[in-house]
């Protein structure tokens, strides 16, 4: 017990240690928030012209799948850093502390969430300007927002485990737009699945940033109730398949970042 507390207090100061770079790199700051502003706006006044969604405003579906696309995007954030600390050395000096094996990652993780919360929160405001609404609950819109923070949560240990296995930032950088920008656009973010070509539209059914974003969807009341459910069972149960998702991914990379740091921080 005495060591578990011992790791999340060594993971709250290196959470705290994160945060402090804010302060003196301003500009990662406002990039992070630049972004989901221009995506919003993007979508909804260009491309939000000429696509519809049967019974929805666009606009209102449009914001979810931004939501679930911008925090997984944010996540990268872990793997990046990571990678600039072994460049830099700093992962060694660590290692000369009497601290916990994963307080590096658990803190690096957890710093990650306030650059996802801080980003909803813009992208909220900017929503709410261009004509999102949240027609449920309070309660079921704080559902909403924890689901993406969950899941961006699991996707930070992905790249944790990815940023200690590339050599500099550039490539982890460079490694995950490859790999995320396709994982979100094939996938029901910005357009129904039913519009898709039929190999890209089972993919988009079962892919897990179309469950989040549909879950996000129905708990801020973004879908049409006369409509009939999703045929296939992962959106007919999106916030149970994420949920799924996340168990599973913690479950395979949390011990695998966690060995990989061993390795990376001996290297």
């Amino acid at each position: 017990m005495n060591q578990v507390l011992h790791a999340f207090a060594d993971g709250a100061v290196v959470a705290k240690r994160n945060l402090i770079k804010i302060k003196r790199v301003p500009d990662l700051l406002v990039f992070t928030t630049l972004s989901p502003i221009m995506f919003v706006l993007l979508f909804a006044y260009i491309f939000g012209s000429s696509i519809e969604v049967p019974g929805v405003n666009y606009r209102e579906f449009l914001i979810a799948g931004i939501f679930a696309q911008t925090v997984i995007f944010g996540a990268t954030f872990t793997g990046a850093g990571l990678a600039d600390d072994i460049q830099k050395g700093i992962i060694d000096r660590f290692r000369s502390l009497p601290m916990s094996q994963s307080a590096v990652l658990m803190g690096r993780t957890a710093s990650d969430i306030f650059y996802n919360v801080l980003t909803i929160v813009v992208m909220s405001l900017t929503g709410l300007i261009v004509g999102w609404r949240i027609r449920t609950s309070l309660l079921e819109a704080l559902a909403g927002f924890l689901l993406l923070l969950l899941f961006a949560y699991a996707i930070s240990w992905v790249m944790a485990y990815v940023g200690l296995l590339v050599p500099s930032p550039e490539v982890i950088n460079n490694a995950s737009f490859i790999v995320i920008f396709p994982l979100t656009f094939i996938a029901t973010t910005f357009v129904p699945s039913e519009n898709l070509p039929t190999v890209l539209r089972v993919i988009a059914e079962w892919n897990p940033v179309s469950s989040v974003a549909q879950a996000a969807r129905e708990l801020f009341g973004n879908t049409n109730p006369a409509f009939p459910p999703p045929d296939v069972w992962s959106l007919r149960n999106p916030v149970l398949y994420t949920l799924i998702w996340v168990a599973i991914i913690l479950a395979v990379f949390v011990p695998l970042a966690v060995r990989q740091y061993k390795r990376a921080a001996t290297r």
